[in-house]
């Protein structure tokens, strides 16, 4: 039996969104083994860092963590090459529109050029290209929503919280970029944000409303 074997059905029990409680005996129906084989696996487990623990007087009560999480999305990531094929990129199309004003803010955060650098291979624009995509575009994208791409982490600084995201890098008229999708963001889905080594603005000569088909590599 696998690690991600027993996260699975601690998942399906709902282990991912909440504490739950769960008995040895009920684990043990589960993984079609006896009490004491998932007595030690969900030890192992716990000792592992997959699973956050606890024994009360009536049961005990665990979660999932964000180790185990990602345990649990890389072997979803393994599955999906499988049965969907080796894909490897994507065609968005969309008109250049004006953002929200703050992603130089952001871009030039030290915490994440370090990362884009080391990462992405190119120290961004400090700022982004916002593409406003076509509405076949915007179901494309969904693609990355369950592919792995490339990991930001987020940081502490200024007394403040900056969130993290993931990358996926691309290029538009041999221009080296990156799609960047933050955990948190004011956009709608139908909005995207590239980051590039240049003012692709200028670089592009575009202007808000033309069109931009990028290349993205997923």
């Amino acid at each position: 039996m696998t690690d991600t074997e027993s996260l699975k059905q601690l998942a399906l029990m709902g282990g991912i969104n909440a504490p739950i409680k769960v008995s040895s005996h009920e684990f043990s129906e589960k993984l079609r083994s006896s009490p004491q084989t998932a007595s030690r696996r969900l030890q192992e487990l716990d000792e592992a860092g997959y699973i956050s623990r606890t024994i009360q007087g009536n049961g005990q009560w665990m979660t999932i963590t964000d180790l185990g999480v990602e345990l649990l999305r890389n072997e979803y990531y393994a599955y999906q090459k499988i049965f969907e094929g080796n894909e490897d990129a994507i065609e968005l199309i969309g008109t250049v529109m004006t953002g929200l004003g703050e992603g130089q803010y952001y871009i030039a955060q030290d915490g994440y050029m370090k990362q884009f650098s080391e990462k992405l291979g190119f120290q961004p624009f400090p700022g982004t290209l916002n593409l406003n995509l076509t509405k076949e575009s915007t179901t494309l994208r969904k693609k990355l929503d369950n592919r792995k791409g490339i990991p930001i982490s987020g940081f502490k600084a200024e007394n403040r919280t900056f969130g993290g995201g993931r990358c996926f890098l691309g290029e538009i008229k041999g221009i080296k970029s990156a799609v960047i999708i933050p955990d948190r963001t004011h956009y709608p889905e139908d909005i995207v944000e590239i980051l590039a080594p240049v003012n692709l603005r200028k670089s592009l000569s575009v202007k808000d409303g033309d069109e931009i088909r990028m290349k993205v590599f997923i």
